[in-house]
């Protein structure tokens, strides 16, 4: 008996692992997968697959959307703390921070979860896996989507991109996974690197653009080294594809991409998934058209490697195996892969489990998050341009005008969360300015000679009185089906143009829900004069606008200032119907109002400035018309993109106008990109470049132009004097691209940027410690003010005349006191020597001579060089 017992013990232990071993948290998250999918039917196999993942009751399987954004603070999910803009935090050359910024949005993005999880289901922007950071090469300042990146540099997006996988993941600044037996157990939050790959506009045909014959040095030189860094460095828990095709294949039904390079050189063992509706690509018509249905196209994505949906097409998958177009073990490995990340989340496990379930509420839009917003902000501005205006003195009469000046939603970017409150730099001027020390004038567009005056004063609700009647519903209705005889839940009036968001948890009007509403606001408007009328609208969620019963526009998730314009006739009285439908969670949003377009006066701006001493022009563009994939009315600009780098003209008359009336002028450039700010475009003393500056923009840059701080950021990528310096946009070939190729002379070179202090740089020296190179570089503050600056080092390889002129190798941001020194050391790695090798077709260390330069920026007149030989 006991022999038998023996070898029934012997054969237990060669069998499979028991379908159980899913239940048991102490199991590897890997066995628990590989567990509970054995248990699983192919439609819930599938079912997991899409974003909107359901929920399996009989294993224990919730409800999960796979669907978050955190680009810079938790996004799209109410209150939050909203950060620059990345391109804003690239400029700051400050990894360290870039880390602290995003280990405060995983804290607040830990505490939001679990809020939601106790008011029920998890929606949309509610979960732990976020699809952030944005890693693509800001190849072209054109792309409408450039803001989202860290510039054009491989270099720089490698280090600010590792920064935030490892702020958002839980990771240790040290660089390491958390390890040893007081680590945690679970991940903090999964992040997810993208467009993979070779991905950087154009936005108006994105989904059946080719980028093809591109150069194996291209590729593995310019546009692979960010994600390489975040696979192989941040151990990034997602992938998602591109949209575009890469040599005539979808992205995310590439398998050079996706199998060649990403698993089988990278070794990456994680998630992909497809950007929102990219297999949707694969077979409609007038797209990719590579597929000749669903069931192909889903087939083909997943058996080249995408594992996850964004999206609902993957529910043909179980057409797919019925027609043998994939096998069922092929979706087994995607389903592993999903049930193993939501295991190593502890999204399966009790809380109590879970470390960081214990993060308190409060950190959300906390006061700390606050301060570092502002630091961000701070360090992210960068002085281009100084004839000796600034800083400002005290006591003189400042004038205020611009586009930018009092626009708080311009500064939260996109992707963007809600802020308790906003500054701006008006408000911020107003508050540290003494009374009558500033002079606003308001009503100057960012790209038309014409401001918006309101006309909400000539509506008339049901009561008699100007404004609105509102409806509500606490549940979604179809616009179309939106009426009186629906019997509305809320009802109530609207006194003031409508300006409404759940942001902070603060619900539109008593009995109305945080999320999942539709509403409808009703009017009457009588014109006052025949005249065109514009209508403007901004949304989170989605609406329609009707004017006497037609629809005449419509649209979710927007920000337009012109989205309609209406030819009134004088006396005529016009019915006017806004829907909203709020679909995303608890957090919707609706900004409306329509008035007169009436001419810019230039002699009435320059009157009202007339006694200021200085003005301070706050212009630029606005996330309203840069951006992704947008619908803009807009000349210059397509899709969301631009088409010419050059001011918006209706700003440059106004600058014209006020150099003209004598007026000294500080230009605050407000973009995501790089503008061509020539001084016969913008005739002014000072320039500053203020990105798009989140929550506390205003106060930071209120503080550089008064002098209470000192800037030191510098520029992520090139600013060009001209449209016509640049190659064609759907060029993907690197020639005259960016400061390593581009041959001409830049308007400011990247790594550019200003100080109200000076800084000289020492003679440097290099020492051979084992295969690393040692570099000292002596710096001194040789000004009368504190101030930072960021140490760069270049490198160069003479030998390679095909190559680049030089790549950022490394950098500092450091801080000196007026007089100090600093001996500022770098320890250069054989793979901060990778050079393109035409002979391998992939980057390797750099043999034989080469150069370090070292100094301020990528201008050579900046540069510093020591000669050195590597065998």
């Amino acid at each position: 008996m006991k022999k038998i017992s023996v070898i029934l013990c012997a054969l237990a232990a060669t069998l499979p692992m028991s379908a159980q071993i899913y239940k048991d948290h102490t199991a590897s998250p890997h066995e628990r997968a590989v567990s509970i999918v054995k248990e699983m039917t192919l439609p819930e196999k599938v079912s997991l697959m899409k974003h909107e993942s359901a929920a399996v009751p009989r294993l224990g399987i919730k409800q999960y959307n796979w669907w978050n954004e955190a680009l810079h603070g938790v996004a799209r999910a109410g209150l939050a703390t909203v950060f620059p803009q990345p391109i804003g935090m690239a400029a700051t050359f400050d990894d360290r921070m870039v880390y602290d910024v995003f280990t405060a949005t995983s804290d607040e993005a830990r505490a939001k979860n679990q809020v939601a999880k106790q008011n029920g289901p998890l929606q949309i922007y509610q979960g732990l896996t976020f699809w952030t950071p944005n890693v693509n090469i800001y190849r072209d300042p054109r792309w409408g989507r450039g803001h989202e990146t860290y510039g054009e540099d491989p270099y720089l997006t490698s280090r600010m991109g590792t920064s935030v996988v490892r702020g958002l993941q839980g990771d240790s600044y040290e660089g390491g996974r958390y390890s040893g037996s007081d680590s945690p157990k679970y991940h903090k939050l999964h992040a997810c690197a993208k467009h993979f790959a070779v991905h950087s506009g154009p936005e108006w045909n994105r989904h059946s653009y080719n980028a093809e014959n591109i150069s194996l040095r291209d590729l593995y030189e310019t546009y692979l080294p960010a994600f390489k860094a975040l696979v192989e460095d941040a151990d990034v828990k997602e992938v998602m594809c591109a949209y575009n095709r890469y040599e005539g294949e979808p992205c995310c039904g590439s398998n050079r991409l996706l199998n060649g390079i990403l698993r089988d050189e990278w070794g990456y063992k994680g998630i992909v998934l497809s950007d929102c509706w990219a297999i949707n690509d694969f077979y409609e018509p007038g797209r990719h058209g590579t597929e000749p249905d669903a069931a192909h196209a889903v087939a083909t994505a997943v058996r080249t490697g995408t594992d996850l949906e964004c999206g609902q097409t993957y529910g043909n998958l179980v057409e797919a195996v019925e027609k043998g177009l994939i096998s069922e073990e092929t979706i087994d490995r995607s389903v592993i892969r999903l049930m193993e990340a939501r295991y190593e989340l502890g999204e399966m496990d009790d809380d109590s489990l879970v470390e960081w379930t214990k993060i308190p509420y409060s950190v959300v839009g906390s006061a700390e998050h606050g301060k570092l917003a502002e630091k961000v902000a701070r360090e992210s501005i960068v002085l281009l341009k100084n004839d000796g205006i600034l800083p400002l003195r005290k006591g003189i009469k400042v004038g205020l005008v611009g586009p930018n000046a009092n626009d708080s939603i311009m500064q939260w970017g996109n992707y963007n969360g809600f802020p308790t409150s906003t500054s701006t730099l008006y408000s911020a001027l107003r508050d540290k300015l003494p009374e009558g020390n500033l002079v606003f004038v308001d009503g100057i567009d960012h790209t038309a000679d014409i401001s918006v005056q309101s006309h909400f004063a000539n509506t008339c609700a049901s009561n008699g009185k100007p404004g609105f009647d509102a409806y509500y519903w606490n549940r979604w209705i179809d616009s179309n089906d939106i009426n009186l005889k629906e019997n509305p839940e809320v009802t109530y009036s609207q006194t003031t143009p409508i300006n409404l968001t759940t942001s902070g948890a603060i619900v539109w009007a008593p009995g109305v829900n945080l999320g999942g509403f539709s509403g409808l606001f009703k009017t009457t408007f009588t014109a006052p004069a025949t005249e065109e009328i514009a209508f403007s609208m901004q949304t989170q969620g989605y609406m329609t606008l009707r004017i006497d019963g037609k629809c005449v526009f419509r649209g979710g998730n927007m920000k337009s200032k012109r989205a309609y314009v209406l030819k009134a006739e004088k006396g005529r009285s016009y019915d006017i119907e806004v829907t909203f439908n709020a679909t995303e969670g608890d957090c919707a949003s609706l900004n409306f109002d329509f008035g007169s377009q009436k001419p810019l006066d230039l002699a009435s701006v320059t009157e009202q400035l007339k006694d200021c001493d200085v003005v301070i022009f706050a212009g630029g563009l606005s996330p309203m018309l840069e951006g992704e994939e947008m619908q803009v009315a807009v000349k210059g600009f397509r899709g969301g993109d631009r088409e010419i780098i050059e001011l918006p003209e209706s700003q440059q008359r106004v600058l014209d106008a006020l150099a003209k009336a004598g007026k000294r002028v500080v230009y605050v450039n407000y973009s995501g990109s790089a503008v061509a700010l020539t001084d016969e475009a913008v005739p002014a003393e000072a320039v500053l470049q203020a990105w798009y500056p989140g929550q506390a923009g205003g106060e930071a840059v209120a503080d550089v132009l008064l002098g209470e701080y000192n800037p030191g950021g510098k520029l992520p990528l090139t600013f060009y004097k001209s449209t016509s310096d640049l190659p064609d946009f759907e060029d993907y070939n690197m020639t005259n691209r960016t400061y390593r190729y581009f041959k001409g002379e830049p308007l400011y070179a990247f790594g550019h940027g200003l100080s109200y202090t000076t800084f000289d740089y020492g003679k440097g020296s290099v020492k051979k410690r084992g295969d690393n190179y040692e570099l000292t570089v002596p710096v001194k503050n040789t000004g009368d003010m504190a101030g930072d600056e960021v140490v760069q080092v270049y490198i160069a390889n003479p030998a390679d005349a095909e190559g680049p002129k030089m790549q950022l190798r490394d950098f500092r941001r450091i801080t000196l006191k007026p007089g100090e020194s600093a001996d500022v050391k770098f320890s250069l790695t054989p793979e901060q020597f990778n050079w393109y090798n035409p002979s391998t077709g992939d980057m390797q260390p750099l043999k034989g001579d080469c150069r370090i330069l070292y100094g301020s920026s990528s201008d050579m007149k900046n540069l510093k060089t020591v000669n050195c030989r590597r065998k």
